[in-house]
C-alpha cells in the first residue's frame, strides 16, 4: 500500500460541507490524501468537490436535473448510489484509491453501503452513520469487510463529540489502508462455514487435509454477518470450491430468528456454479439473544445457553421438515457440482445422546424430508456417523478429491 494513501470521502456538500471538510483536515493530518465526491443534489456547497454531483448522476445514466426534479428522495438517493457505486469500482480498479470513507445520516448510510459492496474485499471501508450498528440495516446489504462507526452528535453541525467521532474516523480509515493486506491467492481457497468448536468440529481434520492437498481454507462463522460475508465471496467466484457445512442460518431465517444471513442463504456458490459439498450442520435449532426472553414459541422446548449473547432452542419436527425444504430449494438452483452429505447420526454435538438438544424424532423428520425433497441436481450421501465423527470429514475429503480428479476444481497449488 502507498505511504499516503489516498482516501475516496463520500458525502452530501449541500448539507454537511463543514463535516467534511472537517474531516479532510483530519484525513490530510493523519498522512493521507482526500478525493471527495460530492452525492449531494440540492445547492453545491462549500466543500468542493473532486467529483461533482453532476457526474454522479451522469454515471447512473441520467441528468442531475433529473435526479432534481424527480420529487421523490429515496429515488433521488438511490439514482446517486448507483452512480456513486459505478465510480468507485471505476477509480478503485485505475489504482487511484486506496480505501473509501462515507458520512451520514439514514440517507447517506443507504447510499454508503451501496459504494461499499461494489469495492472488493480487502479495500478498506468505513462508514460513520448515525444508525450504526442498527437493526434498520438488513444484514445482506454489509459488505464482508465493512467498518462501521456511529456518528455521535453528527445530525446538524460540528460540535466536540461530532469532532471527535469525525477525527477518530479519519485516522481510522488512513491507518487501514496503510496496513492492508490484500489477500495474495497464493493457493486456490476453499470457502468453510462452521459454529465454534463446541458445535460442529469437521474442520479440525479438513483444515490440515485440505493444506496437505495445496489450498487454502476460509472458515465462516454462521451466525448472521459470517454467512453473509460467505454467500458474498462465493457470489463473485472468489472460491474455487466450498464445504458448506453449517446451515443454521437457513434454519434460523425459515424461523424467523433475527440470526440470518438473509434470504439469499444457500444460494451464492450454486448460482456462480462454484463446485458445493453441503451438509445439513446445526439445522435442528433456532437461535435467539440469550439477553432476552427466549421467544414464546420455543418455551417449552430444549435449550442451550452458548453464553450470555446467543442460545439455542431445538425445533420441533414440522419446523424441521420446513427447514429441509428451503434446503432443497435453494439446492435446485445450483448450476455447478453440488453434493448433499446427510449424516443420519446427528448433526450437532449438542443432539448426541445425553446432550440437551438430542431429539431423535426430530432428526428423523428432517432427514426423512430432505430425502425427500434433494433435488434432482443434486447427488444424496447418505452416512452412518455424526456430522463431527472422522466419516463424514472423511467422506467429503473423498467427495472432493473426485471432483479435483474430474477437473471439476481447480488442483491445489504445490510447494
Amino acid at each position: 500500500m502507498r505511504a499516503t494513501p489516498t482516501i475516496l470521502l463520500i458525502g452530501t456538500a449541500d448539507t454537511k460541507s463543514d463535516e467534511l471538510l472537517f474531516i479532510r483536515e483530519r484525513i490530510a493530518a493523519a498522512g493521507g490524501r482526500v478525493l471527495f465526491m460530492d452525492v449531494g443534489v440540492l445547492a453545491p456547497g462549500r466543500c468542493t468537490p473532486d467529483i461533482r454531483n453532476d457526474a454522479v448522476a451522469e454515471a447512473a445514466g441520467t441528468a442531475l436535473e433529473a435526479v432534481r426534479d424527480c420529487g421523490d428522495e429515496n429515488r433521488a438517493m438511490t439514482v446517486m448510489a448507483r452512480g456513486a457505486s459505478v465510480l468507485a469500482a471505476q477509480l478503485h480498479a485505475a489504482g487511484r484509491i486506496d480505501g473509501m470513507l462515507a458520512l451520514g445520516g439514514t440517507m447517506g448510510t443507504d447510499l454508503a453501503l451501496d459504494v461499499a459492496e461494489a469495492l472488493p474485499l480487502g479495500v478498506p471501508k468505513l462508514v460513520l452513520s448515525t444508525i450504526a450498528y442498527s437493526h434498520l440495516i438488513p444484514p445482506e446489504r454489509v459488505a464482508p469487510d465493512l467498518i462501521m462507526a456511529l456518528w455521535a452528535g453528527g445530525l446538524y453541525g460540528l460540535n466536540s463529540l461530532c469532532r471527535s467521532s469525525l477525527a477518530q474516523a479519519a485516522g481510522a480509515v488512513v491507518g487501514a489502508c496503510r496496513g492492508a493486506e490484500v489477500p495474495r491467492r497464493e493457493r486456490p481457497l476453499v470457502g468453510m462455514t462452521s459454529l465454534g468448536t463446541s458445535g460442529l468440529r469437521y474442520m479440525r481434520r479438513l483444515k490440515p487435509a485440505l493444506e496437505a492437498r495445496g489450498y487454502e481454507l476460509a472458515v465462516f462463522h454462521t451466525t448472521g454477518m459470517g454467512g453473509r460475508a460467505f454467500e458474498s465471496i462465493a457470489a463473485q467466484r472468489g472460491f474455487v470450491a466450498v464445504m458448506d457445512f453449517s446451515l443454521q442460518e437457513v434454519a434460523n431465517h425459515v424461523a424467523g430468528s433475527c440470526v440470518t444471513a438473509g434470504p439469499d442463504r444457500l444460494l451464492g456458490a450454486g448460482r456462480a456454479g462454484v463446485p458445493q459439498i453441503v451438509a445439513p450442520g446445526a439445522v435442528d435449532m433456532v437461535d435467539f439473544q440469550a439477553w432476552q426472553a427466549v421467544p414464546a414459541r420455543y418455551a417449552d422446548r430444549p435449550q442451550h445457553a452458548h453464553n450470555r449473547l446467543i442460545a439455542s432452542a431445538s425445533t420441533a419436527p414440522e419446523m424441521r421438515r420446513e427447514v429441509a425444504r428451503g434446503i432443497g430449494r435453494r439446492l435446485g438452483a445450483a448450476t455447478g457440482p453440488t453434493c448433499l452429505l446427510l449424516p443420519l447420526g446427528g448433526i450437532e454435538e449438542w443432539d448426541r445422546p445425553g446432550q440437551p438438544l438430542h431429539d431423535p424424532e426430530g432428526l428423523a423428520a428432517f432427514v426423512d424430508e430432505m430425502r425427500a425433497c434433494a433435488p434432482a441436481n443434486v447427488r444424496l450421501v447418505e452416512l452412518d456417523a455424526h456430522i463431527n465423527d472422522d466419516v463424514f470429514a472423511d467422506a467429503a475429503m473423498a467427495v472432493f478429491d473426485a471432483w479435483v480428479s474430474d477437473g471439476l476444481i481447480a488442483a491445489g497449488a504445490r510447494p
